[in-house]
């Protein structure tokens, strides 16, 4: 198959590309600037620089459609929230390729963590007791309701301002500088101890084709993960199978869960490829992705992976106490990067690293929102929405 995988600045976009390629499929990308590292791959036959998604919706689409048109793509895998944009483009995109991604109105219902809080209550998935708030009166109600709470946008992502009194990232962002309205409310949950489990799952008609179940052992300033090794996935399995028949989901669906200690407690969903696809080997992914037919494949627990440049950055910005785990861990777990013989990508990540990588935990936390803004979603109306589309987005917060 010929096959655009888009927002190729994504670590996992590139990882998606370079197995793509080794399965034997001819690759492409797309992003809204030049320099984005898959762009740049060894792996990709050719590339295209577009529009924002989010600031010139029509102008995006239309250069994704000419773009695939143009080179024959057979499949659109978008790995980021330029999702959302793509698929109210949907008519108009499949007539020259099809999108591997959920309609819209189920995009938003599982992104959305106030309708997803709802959709995991009435299907019987255990969460964590939560409150949606929409002004400052009733953020101070919710944050004295629990002794310990986590709080986020109902729209945020990645770990970028989280609202906590707990764990050690308590007191990173303040009470008094968050300020939830109606267009942009928060989720505040009770607290839940135990560490983080993630998952990536690819399903096609409700079906899932592919699933990895994994852990962060390093991260970066106690937030994104730069470490992942996978570990038994039946339980979580059974949430993603739930999930994907009562939605009859199609295209890549990643979950957030907390191992409570008598069972996992899940926290939120993105819709859209993470860091679970580097411990996929090409044949697995290639098949989950692309191929509707597919028997499930469970990545097995023990495998293990790192990008090897983030793990340095542990080591400046958490000080000389990280040094002797990061360079055992350098010389011990394999990186995401090694073995490819792909050193363009790499290099446009050094240069980056190396300009932001002293930044403090805020101004990291500034710089991810600055990254993702031109292909994020934050729930506002898209450009060209068709009235179903506009009635799903509606729909959200009734």
């Amino acid at each position: 198959m010929r096959v655009l995988v888009t927002s190729a600045r994504m670590p996992f976009a590139l990882a998606v590309m370079r197995r793509l390629r080794e399965a034997g499929h001819e690759v492409f990308s797309s992003d809204t600037y030049a320099a984005a590292p898959g762009n740049h791959s060894r792996y990709v036959s050719a590339h295209v620089v577009t529009a924002s998604p989010r600031a010139e919706t029509g102008r995006f689409v239309d250069q994704v459609a000419a773009f695939c048109d143009e080179h024959d793509v057979d499949v659109i895998v978008p790995t980021w929230e330029e999702a959302f944009y793509l698929s109210t483009h949907r008519e108009q995109l499949e007539q020259v390729a099809r999108l591997y991604t959920p309609p819209f109105g189920t995009l938003a219902r599982v992104h959305d963590k106030h309708s997803f809080e709802r959709l995991v209550e009435d299907l019987g998935i255990r969460a964590p007791e939560g409150v949606t708030v929409r002004s400052d009166d009733e953020m101070s109600e919710a944050l004295a309701r629990w002794p310990r709470y986590f709080g986020r946008g109902v729209f945020s992502r990645g770990g970028v301002t989280l609202l906590t009194n707990t764990g050690p990232l308590a007191g990173a962002v303040s009470p008094a500088d968050v300020h939830p309205t109606p267009d942009a409310p928060w989720l505040v949950q009770e607290f839940v101890d135990g560490p983080m489990v993630c998952t990536y799952s690819t399903l096609h008609g409700g079906r899932v084709t592919g699933h990895c179940t994994y852990r962060g052992p390093r991260q970066y300033h106690h937030s994104t993960a730069v470490q992942f090794e996978s570990i038994a996935g039946d339980e979580s399995l059974a949430v993603v199978t739930r999930l994907g028949e009562a939605l009859g989901y199609t295209g890549q669906m990643s979950l957030d869960f907390v191992d409570s200690g008598d069972g996992l407690v899940i926290i939120e969903c993105n819709p859209r490829t993470t860091d679970g696809v580097l411990l996929m080997e090409a044949d697995e992914l290639a098949g989950a992705l692309l191929d509707p037919d597919r028997e499930l494949l469970m990545v097995p627990p023990g495998r293990i992976t790192q990008l090897d440049l983030a793990v340095i950055g542990t080591m400046f910005s958490d000080g000389l106490r990280e040094v002797p785990g990061t360079i055992h861990d350098l010389l011990h777990i394999p990186g995401a990067d090694r073995g490819w013989h792909d050193e363009l990508p790499s290099l446009y990540s050094f240069l980056a690293f190396c300009h932001h990588e002293r930044l403090s935990l805020r101004e990291h936390q500034k710089l991810q929102v600055a990254m993702y803004e031109d292909v994020s979603w934050d729930g506002e109306p898209i450009e060209g929405m068709t009235a179903d589309q506009s009635a799903a987005l509606a729909a959200l917060h009734d």
